[in-house]
């Protein structure tokens, strides 16, 4: 029987952060094991790492929950930032100017890749030890 490998999906929108530097820390996990990743990003010192990777988690759960896949086989195939939307705001300066700025936020994509779980039949109970048992 060949193991098929299947993808799981999730997505975190609106995050109160700039692409670039959510980027910068998705880079660091990037193809790597779930369980590799994970420890990467307790120990970086960026607020991103936090979003990253509760991306990750939330994607490994998927998996594991509701499609049933191995946890220990879990690996990150596609891991990517991209553009939200942006709220324009402005920021009082001298002699009653107003200078804009824009509050920007991003989207993260997790795929998971990995092989389904083996689940293991229990085995036949004999006829003789039900007999034996009444």
């Amino acid at each position: 029987m060949a193991d098929t490998i299947y993808t799981v999906k999730a997505h975190i929108k609106g995050v109160d952060q700039t692409p670039r530097k959510l980027s910068l820390v998705a880079g660091l996990v990037r193809g790597r094991s779930v369980a590799d990743a994970s420890v990467i990003l307790d120990h970086t010192p960026k607020r991103a790492a936090l979003a990253v990777k509760k991306a990750i988690q939330s994607a490994a759960a998927n998996a594991v929950n509701n499609h049933g896949l191995d946890a220990k086989s879990l690996t990150i195939s596609t891991l990517s930032v991209t553009a939200g939307p942006r709220l324009r705001r402005y920021k009082p300066a001298s002699r009653g100017r107003a200078l804009p700025f824009e509050k920007k936020s991003s989207h993260i994509l997790v795929e998971v890749a990995g092989l389904e779980k083996v689940i293991k039949k229990p085995a036949a109970k004999k006829a003789e030890t039900k007999e034996e048992e009444k």
